[in-house]
């Protein structure tokens, strides 16, 4: 769990501040995505915010659960990547579709959708067997 740890805050405290960031209007104009200010482009981002949140909120709660030492942390955490991977592949596949490859979105997307992927099997199987360690945990 210890590099996972690493990997949830990151990813769980980069959701929140960004939202916060689009929330407050606080983006640099030069960071924002082409047709940033096209209406149904914001709706489209602006879809993407239950989803991150509850990333966030799972992969905080599992964290909150692993430092109690409750097992039911890993199924937070199956939740959490597998809502991670799915929120970088909508928007890849958006970008993609657009043909609009700027690698100021490109990266933290390809971010989201890979990363969990490395966690999953080993999860999987401490799932299925709690006894497994999962990163030196």
């Amino acid at each position: 769990m210890k590099t996972l740890r690493y990997f949830f805050m990151v990813t769980d405290v980069a959701f929140v501040l960004y939202w916060l960031l689009t929330l407050t209007h606080a983006l640099p104009e030069a960071y924002l995505f082409k047709d940033y200010h096209h209406p149904l482009l914001a709706a489209w981002n602006w879809s993407f915010l239950p989803l991150d949140l509850l990333v966030s909120a799972t992969g905080f709660y599992a964290l909150y659960l692993h430092g109690r030492q409750r097992n039911a942390w890993r199924g937070y955490a199956l939740v959490s990547l597998v809502l991670t991977s799915c929120s970088g592949l909508q928007a890849v596949a958006f970008w993609a579709l657009r043909q609009d490859f700027d690698l100021v979105w490109w990266i933290p997307n390809l971010y989201l959708l890979l990363y969990p992927l490395a966690f999953l099997p080993g999860l999987l199987r401490s799932l299925a067997d709690p006894n497994v360690a999962l990163n030196g945990h």
